[in-house]
C-alpha cells in the first residue's frame, strides 16, 4: 500500500472504531502512535545504538536496554510529547477549565432555580409564559456553562415537571428544554468557540463578536416560535391562573429580578464585555467569571464544601477530556497529513470543481451527518481541520465558517434518532414521557436552526458587522 492509501485506511479504521464505542481520545492517541510508528520508521536510525552495543560487547541486560531504546527511537514519540506540551501550554485553552468551573458552580448554587422562578412570574401574561421563561433561563445558563448535557438535565429537573404540572403539552414542553439547552454551543462565551479558535487559529475575540448576533437570532427565533405557537394553539400551553402564579406587585418583582436575573446576567456580560473590548484576555475574563460564580454562590449562601468539591471534580474531568482530545487529534492529524491523507482529500474535493457555495453546503452536510454519532468536541477537533485548507482555497472566511458550524452543531443534539438532548431529557423524565414525544417536540427547532443558517448565509453581515466595528477589518 502507498502512504496515502495507509492514511485513508487510518481514517476509515478510526471511524469504524468509534462507531463500536471505543473511547475517542484514547483511540486517537493509540492509532496516531501505531500508524505514526509506521510512518516515521527509520531502521538505520533506530538500530544504530543497538548495533553499537553489540559491537562493544555489551552484556545481556545492556543489550536488552539498547534493544528497547532502539524500539522507542522513533520520531512519533517525540511528536506525541511535543503535541502534549503544546496543548498544555496553549493560552486559549486555559479559559476552558475556568469557564467550566464558572458554569458548574452556578449550576450547584441554585441560582438557576431562582432565575427560572422569577422569569416565570415576569412573563406570566405572555402566551406560553413558562416556556418563554424556560428558554431565557436555558440561554443564560447555557451561556454560563456551555455544556449541553448539564443544561438539559438541570432544566429537565427544574422546568419540565413544572410545565407538565401546568398542563403543557408533553412534546411542546420537551422541545423547549432540548432546544434551549443547546444554545450554549453558539452564544458567547461558548467553550465550543474557544476550541474552534484553538483548532483554526482564528482570533477568539473576533469569534465571540461574530457569534453574538447569530446566537441572539437563533434564541429569538425559538422564543418567537413558542409565542406564536402558544397563541395559535393555547391548549398546548395553558395560561396560568391567578391562584397558580399568585399576586406579585411590581416592586416585589423588581426585587426578585435584582436578586436572581440581574446578578447572573451582569456576570456574563462583564465576562463577555471584558473579552470583546480587550480589557482582559479570554483566560483572564474566564478567571473573573469563575471568581464571580464563587461570589454569587457565597451571597446566596449555597457555597458548601461538597458543592465546591463536586464543581472542581467535574471541571477537572471535563477539561482533561478536552485536552486529551486535542493531544490525540493533533498527533493523529500530523501523522495523517505526513502520510498524504490530507492531500488526497483536498485533491478529490478540488477535482469535483465545486463552487464556493457547493463546497460550503457539502461541508455542512458532512458535519450534520457526523453530528449523529459524535459530539461537537470530536467534530471540531478531529474533522474540522480537514476542511480548513479547503476553506482557504475557496476564499471562505474561517470566522464565517466557524459560526456556520456552531449553528450546524445545534442539529447534532436535535436530530432524531441520535438526538442526545432527547436522551438526556428522557433519562430524568417521568415514566409516562416517551422518547417519541420528545422527538416530536424538537423537530420544529431543527428547522429553525436551518432557517438561521440560511439567514446567516444570506446576510453574512450578521457575523461580520460587530467584529469589524470593534476591531476593524
Amino acid at each position: 500500500m502507498t502512504d496515502p492509501q495507509v492514511a485513508i485506511l487510518m481514517l476509515g479504521l478510526f471511524i469504524f472504531l468509534i462507531m463500536l464505542g471505543f473511547p475517542i481520545a484514547f483511540t486517537l492517541m493509540g492509532m496516531a502512535v501505531g500508524f505514526g510508528y509506521y510512518a516515521y520508521f527509520d531502521g538505520r536510525r533506530m538500530w544504530r545504538a543497538y548495533d553499537r552495543a553489540i559491537e562493544e560487547g555489551a552484556g545481556f541486560f545492556e543489550q536488552i536496554e539498547a534493544y528497547i531504546g532502539a524500539f522507542l527511537n522513533n520520531r512519533i514519540f517525540d511528536l506525541f510529547v511535543n503535541q502534549t506540551y503544546s496543548v498544555m501550554a496553549n493560552d486559549v485553552l486555559t479559559a476552558v477549565p475556568l469557564f467550566l468551573f464558572m458554569g458548574y458552580i452556578v449550576e450547584r448554587a441554585n441560582i438557576v432555580a431562582r432565575l427560572f422562578g422569577t422569569l416565570n412570574i415576569a412573563a406570566r401574561n405572555l402566551p406560553g409564559s413558562m416556556a418563554v421563561a424556560s428558554l431565557i433561563t436555558c440561554a443564560l445558563f447555557a451561556t454560563a456553562t456551555g455544556i449541553v448535557g448539564a443544561v438539559v438535565t438541570l432544566m429537565g429537573l427544574l422546568a419540565f415537571p413544572a410545565m407538565l404540572r401546568a398542563r403543557y403539552n408533553t412534546s411542546f414542553a420537551a422541545g423547549v428544554i432540548c432546544a434551549g439547552g443547546c444554545l450554549g454551543i453558539l452564544i458567547p462565551p461558548s467553550i465550543m468557540l474557544i476550541v474552534y479558535a484553538a483548532t483554526s487559529g482564528v482570533s477568539i475575540v473576533r469569534l465571540y463578536a461574530g457569534a453574538l448576533f447569530p446566537g441572539f437570532l437563533l434564541a429569538g427565533l425559538y422564543v418567537a416560535y413558542v409565542l406564536i405557537r402558544a397563541w395559535m394553539q393555547p391548549e398546548l400551553a395553558p395560561k396560568p391562573s391567578k391562584e397558580e402564579v399568585g399576586e406579585v406587585s411590581t416592586g416585589k418583582l423588581i426585587v426578585m429580578l435584582l436578586t436572581s436575573f440581574f446578578p447572573l446576567a451582569i456576570l456574563i456580560l462583564a465576562v463577555l464585555g471584558a473579552i470583546l473590548f480587550g480589557l482582559a484576555t479570554p483566560s483572564e475574563a474566564a478567571a473573573i467569571g469563575a471568581l464571580g460564580g464563587l461570589v454569587l454562590a457565597a451571597i446566596y449562601r449555597a457555597l458548601t464544601w461538597e458543592r465546591l468539591r463536586e464543581s472542581v471534580y467535574l471541571t477537572v474531568k471535563t477539561s482533561a477530556m478536552v485536552c486529551w482530545l486535542f493531544v490525540g487529534s493533533w498527533t493523529f492529524a500530523s501523522v495523517f497529513s505526513y502520510l498524504g491523507g490530507e492531500q488526497v482529500i483536498s485533491n478529490f474535493v478540488l477535482s469535483l470543481q465545486l463552487s464556493a457555495l457547493t463546497f460550503l453546503l457539502l461541508a455542512q452536510l458532512v458535519i450534520f451527518l457526523l453530528g449523529w454519532p459524535l459530539e461537537w468536541s470530536e467534530i471540531i477537533i478531529i474533522f474540522v481541520p480537514i476542511f480548513l485548507p479547503l476553506v482557504a482555497h475557496f476564499e471562505i472566511d474561517p470566522l464565517f465558517f466557524g459560526i456556520l458550524i456552531a449553528l450546524n452543531l445545534q442539529t447534532s443534539f436535535l436530530t432524531p434518532p441520535m438526538a442526545m438532548s432527547a436522551y438526556y431529557l428522557k433519562g430524568i423524565s417521568p415514566p409516562h414521557v416517551q422518547l417519541v414525544d420528545i422527538f416530536k417536540g424538537i423537530v420544529p427547532y431543527l428547522f429553525l436552526v436551518f432557517l438561521s443558517m440560511f439567514l446567516l448565509y444570506s446576510f453574512p453581515q450578521l457575523a461580520f458587522w460587530l467584529p469589524s466595528q470593534i476591531y476593524g477589518r
